[in-house]
């Protein structure tokens, strides 16, 4: 039996952030249909602590630590001329295990997850190559630098136009290119030369939603936020994530007082890991409240009279949206955040893009709780009945040469 080889920049254990929740239902799926070997990175102890996790799932796997400074990183990106997200991501003893699989191994296809993993698929490799970028990250550093000042932004220009020179390289070296949705496989390939964009298969393969683990009935709403005046809106994600933190502060600084003029008690709450501290001191200041990690995300969800996502940049589909949609509560986001998705403005969700357009969109679901209640109940049915992970994750099958419905069991 053929079997594969599967390389992502982070452990796909546990999922509990947007990257890695892909990769996690991603592996998943592929262990279905063949034996796999896992190379990954562990960036903290609790994805270290997951190992027994994904032993039970791979064929075999290596878990490597990731303990190189972002320093050392930009050192050597400098004197190799590489983006500082390859060299932030090569260990010899990953490239090691990756030689032995393929040489130990009838692998005959290479899953490879996020653009640092590149380096390590072997130019003498001669079987199939599926990409999945997710989304464009040369595209996200150019429109850092665009903002950006100072060394910042010579830096961040430099990663984006490396970055870019290497996404084309591995469409070009990929039987298929993979990205999270139409929007994000539409501007890979705009972004390509003409001969490449005519020669690189590049599709997308949408992100789903687990809609039976994210469901409002199987768990009771979160105590201290309940325990906050309301209405009360929400905001979730990994808050150590530059374009999460620039919302957060805009949903605080700048949209809250707006639906506060209305809704003189009305709260907003920041819910995700590794908030910075100029966040955390806004925390029980004039209505907002920022808790950090939480055991179980559906429980604050689940306190939530509105989720908020006012995101500038956002890549791909947005995880939280799903998920807040699962949760049947009422979104109101930016046209950045809606893209992927393919839900109809009004009725699953309300976009809006400035600070005074999108508080008038909360406003008018707060004064209209049965229009709010009905938004939620239809984003919860357009999920559960067109984005689940079985679904969106179908074509994997053929893109890997395998008869559709080909089951076994996981190693």
């Amino acid at each position: 039996m053929s079997e594969i080889l599967f390389l992502a920049h982070r452990m796909p254990f546990p999922p509990n952030r947007g990257d890695k929740i892909r990769s996690h239902h991603v592996l998943r799926h592929l262990a279905k249909l063949a034996p796999v070997h896992v190379a990954t990175f562990a960036d903290d102890a609790q994805d270290l602590a997951e190992q027994p996790q994904l032993a039970r799932i791979a064929a075999s796997h290596c878990l490597v630590e990731r303990r190189k400074s972002l320093v050392r990183a930009g050192v050597e990106a400098l004197a190799s001329g590489k983006p500082v997200s390859l060299t932030a991501f090569h260990d010899p003893a990953l490239a090691s295990y990756v030689a032995k699989v393929l040489a130990q191994r009838p692998i005959d296809t290479i899953y490879a997850f996020s653009g640092q993993m590149g380096q390590y698929i072997p130019a003498s490799f001669s079987g199939r190559v599926v990409f999945d970028f997710v989304d464009v990250d040369s595209a996200k550093f150019e429109a850092y630098a665009a903002s950006g000042r100072g060394p910042r932004r010579w830096i961040d220009a430099r990663e984006g136009r490396l970055l870019a020179a290497e996404e084309a390289r591995l469409a070009r070296r990929s039987e298929v290119s993979l990205l999270v949705s139409n929007e994000e496989a539409a501007l890979f390939r705009a972004r390509l030369s003409p001969r490449d964009r005519t020669s690189c298969d590049v599709r997308a393969l949408r992100n789903g939603i687990d809609s039976q683990f994210f469901d409002q009935a199987l768990v009771r709403p979160a105590a201290p936020m309940l325990d906050q005046p309301g209405p009360r809106l929400i905001f979730t994600g990994q808050m150590d994530y530059a374009p999460n933190i620039a919302a957060a502060e805009r949903a605080i600084g700048r949209i809250l007082p707006l639906v506060r003029q209305q809704f003189p008690d009305a709260t907003f709450h920041v819910v995700g890991r590794n908030p910075p501290e100029a966040l955390l001191a806004r925390h029980g200041q004039d209505g907002a409240w920022v808790w950090g990690g939480v055991e179980d995300i559906r429980e604050w969800l689940a306190a939530a009279d509105l989720a908020l996502v006012p995101l500038d940049l956002a890549r791909g589909v947005q995880n939280k949206v799903l998920e807040a949609m699962a949760m049947a509560l009422p979104v109101v986001l930016t046209p950045s955040a809606a893209t992927g998705i393919g839900g109809t403005d009004g009725s699953h969700y309300a976009v809006a893009q400035g600070d005074d357009d999108l508080a008038e969109r909360v406003i008018a679901l707060l004064h209209h709780r049965d229009q709010a209640r009905q938004m939620g109940q239809e984003a919860r049915r357009f999920v559960v009945e067109g984005m689940s992970w079985q679904a969106t994750l179908a074509p994997l099958a053929g893109m890997l040469g395998m008869p559709e419905g080909r089951a076994r069991h996981a190693a």
